[in-house]
């Protein structure tokens, strides 16, 4: 394998890469040798699954050759291998496959200053290296050995050709005749090499520094730019340079010269101004690696919080426009063939009405770089109006960058930043804002996924539930639902109140399993179910008993918690029967509150001949029913019975003339909404038709409340 690596890494004329093997029947790939770089430098992908968004992972998935020419290319293919190299370099990934048979992957690198494609001989040489590499993995199994091993091998580079004595000599009075000092780094980053000139100009005895890391063995040079700018000469394979001061008051000038076998280093007296090597020549630094890394991972720490579009929008904001020195920013989408401005911080509103509904076709950046997916920058607004003439200029910005928001490799969207002074984007700001912009792309795409099944979920459940609760004479009624403050905040709750006759009507809870459009589906078809048995004048144990033997017949996966309980107003009794549901709470008429002791029965959906049996009860006048799902009374670390009776003492210390107050206080101290909540009270009034209006409270995650009464004419929500 190590042949077949260097072979390939010659005839393409790359500097290095990584094999990658997939063990037979696993879903992932592990590095089983490295060349080019130090393994520590690897580390981050010594393990890629096969729906990474990694080269490899898409190489060796989709059996095609992958390129990413450049830093910008990678940042806005891949950010994440961006967001830790974020340098000039050229990467192709490709898969070690033969027919049906993948057994791995291959990585090679090439220096930054490749042209943006790989010529045809290039690619003849990637496919022709991984056939023999193919060949290698495929012996290796036949051998038995490890796959993959315990530490990834990594392959040395060339040795250079040994120097006779004389040209030993010479080279080394060379060198001591230059001025400063000179030390060399292998490739990784440990010296190899230090003149006394340079052991002089750092302060340290050359037999300290050899085999040391130059940020560990001399603290004033653990500073971030250091280790970025080495890593940028390693990864680009262009000279870099970057000066830092050694205490108390001496500034240093360092100059890299990276090639296969390490870096060469001059160091020579600066000043904290001095413009180290002509631009040219050494790549302008532009952000440090720790700076883009910082950025990037608060920005993605925050948007895995971000739920709603509104969320990604404003966490967005938070995190980019102070981080980047920005004044303005606007996230649009298209949406009917329209530019569609779905958020924005800095600006007017009516100033962005303008934009706001155009159509994709317009010639705005914002409408440009969803459709090409290629980012715009504009330093000032001379260069801006070069490209868009007609572009009104009303928003006192003086610089932009447009940025495309790629999701699953595809636009869905754009993101404006603008700059209230003229703003010059060197190629590393540019590729880390392209890197940020991948970031607030993947959130994007998955918020407005997440609000149109909300939307949808919310229009569902909504049908489903009573909008209003019918007009009972002699029973005072108020329900509550919180929806769950987790998955699409929607779920199985339900409740009804149904009016039987004139003195008869009867009341249910319950609580289908999931938090899902699943649920809400299956809410509604028992919900359905229960209503159609009451009708017909059934009893309680029998309503949920067929009620289930439906569920059963149906099969839909899911089980259900229920409690029904017929009400004669008549008599003021009632019967009660439950299937796997907290029992019902009574308040008596002396303020008294007790669990009905009635048997659970069995979830309904489980067992298709199971028997509910009920319990009747009194049910005076003044009396209060509370009905309730498990999500008022189950918390973690909370005991059920405990739950159930701080519960009881909410309602004994409660009005039972005014339910809507009893239930407002109940749910205020429900556990905060990881489960659904419903609640019903139901209260018989002594004489018929002076029952007083019911109410019906949604609350959503943040605990919005809209309500609906329901009078004798029975009104809509409003």
């Amino acid at each position: 394998m190590d042949s077949a690596m260097a072979a390939v890494v010659r005839a393409s004329g790359a500097y290095g890469g990584i094999v990658y093997a997939l063990p037979p029947g696993e879903d992932a790939m592990w590095q089983v040798l490295v060349m080019g770089v130090p393994q520590e430098m690897a580390a981050p992908w010594r393990r890629v699954g096969l729906k990474d968004p990694m080269p490899v992972a898409d190489a060796v998935r989709e059996r095609r050759l992958v390129w990413a020419g450049g830093r910008e290319e990678m940042a806005r293919q891949y950010p994440r291998v961006a967001l830790v190299l974020p340098y000039e370099f050229g990467l192709a990934a490709a898969p070690l496959a033969s027919g049906p048979v993948v057994r791995g992957g291959l990585i090679l690198l090439w220096a930054g200053d490749h042209p943006a494609r790989l010529t045809r001989g290039e690619q003849d040489a990637v496919r022709a290296g991984c056939g023999r590499l193919f060949d290698s993995l495929e012996r290796a199994l036949e051998r038995g050995e490890p796959l993959p091993p315990d530490r990834p091998r990594t392959l040395p580079p060339p040795a250079p050709r040994p120097p006779s004595h004389a040209d030993a000599a010479a080279l080394s009075a060379f060198v001591d005749r230059l001025p400063g000092g000179s030390c060399a780094l292998g490739l990784d980053g440990r010296l190899v090499l230090v003149t006394p000139g340079a052991a002089e100009l750092l302060g340290v005895d050359r037999s300290l520094l050899v085999g040391a890391l130059p940020w560990e063995a001399l603290p004033w040079m653990d500073v971030p730019h250091v280790e970025d700018r080495y890593r940028a000469a390693l990864v680009s394979r262009r000279p870099q340079a970057f000066t830092v001061l050694r205490p108390p008051d001496t500034w240093l000038t360092f100059e890299l010269y990276p090639d296969a076998t390490g870096l060469s280093v001059r160091i020579l007296p600066g000043s904290q101004d001095t413009d180290a090597f002509p631009a040219r020549s050494v790549a302008a630094s532009g952000p440090s690696r720790a700076t883009v890394l910082y950025h990037l991972m608060h920005l993605a720490s925050t948007l895995t919080e971000a739920v709603s579009v509104p969320d990604v929008v404003e966490q967005t904001a938070d995190q980019l426009m102070p981080a980047l020195g920005a004044q303005g920013m606007v996230v649009m989408v298209p949406e009917d063939g329209h530019l569609k401005i779905v958020g924005q911080r800095g600006y007017r509103p009516e100033l962005l009405e303008h934009f706001d509904g155009m159509p994709l076709s317009s010639a705005v950046p914002g409408a440009d770089v969803m459709a090409t997916g290629v980012p715009g920058f504009w330093p000032t607004y001379g260069e801006l109006r070069e490209v868009y003439p007609a572009m009104p200029h009303e928003d006192g910005m003086a610089a932009w960058a447009v940025l495309p928001l790629i999701a699953s490799g595809r636009p869905i969207g754009s993101l404006l930043l603008s700059y209230r002074r003229p703003h010059v984007f060197p190629p590393g700001e540019r590729a880390a804002l392209t890197s940020l912009a991948g970031l607030v792309g993947q959130a994007l795409d998955r918020a407005r996924l997440y609000d149109a099944k909300h939307h949808l979920a919310h229009r569902l459940q909504s049908a489903l539930l009573p909008h209003t609760l019918p007009q009972v004479p002699g029973l005072d009624v108020a329900a509550c639902y919180l929806p769950a403050a987790r998955g699409l905040g929607i779920g199985g709750d339900f409740y009804d109140v149904i009016r039987l006759d004139e003195h008869t009507a009867a009341v249910a809870i319950g609580d289908v399993q999931g938090h899902n459009v699943d649920a809400a589906a299956l809410m509604g078809q028992v919900r359905t179910a229960v209503h159609a048995h009451a009708t017909v004048g059934a009893p309680p144990g029998d309503v949920l008993a067929r009620t289930n033997r439906l569920l059963t017949d149906l099969d839909p996966g899911l089980f259900t918690s229920c409690a029904y309980v017929h009400l004669d107003l008549a008599s003021h009794r009632a019967c009660v029967a439950l299937a796997g549901h907290p029992p019902p709470l009574l308040r008596h008429l002396d303020g008294r509150v007790e669990p009905l002791p009635v048997p659970p029965g069995l979830l309904l959906g489980i067992e298709p001949d199971t028997v509910y049996p009920s319990l009747e009860f009194p049910l005076p006048p003044g009396s209060v029913l509370a009905l309730y799902t498990d999500g008022l009374v189950e918390a973690p670390g909370v005991d059920l019975d405990d739950a159930i009776a701080a519960l009881a003492g909410l309602l004994e210390h409660g009005d039972p003339g005014d339910l809507d107050a009893m239930a407002d206080t109940v749910v205020q101290h429900a556990p905060a909404p990881g489960d659904d909540i419903a609640l019903l009270l139901v209260a018989p009034r002594g004489a018929a038709g002076h029952s007083r209006d019911r109410s019906i409270v949604f609350r959503d995650k943040k605990d919005e409340r809209r309500s609906a009464r329901t009078g004798s004419g029975g009104e809509d929500a409003r």
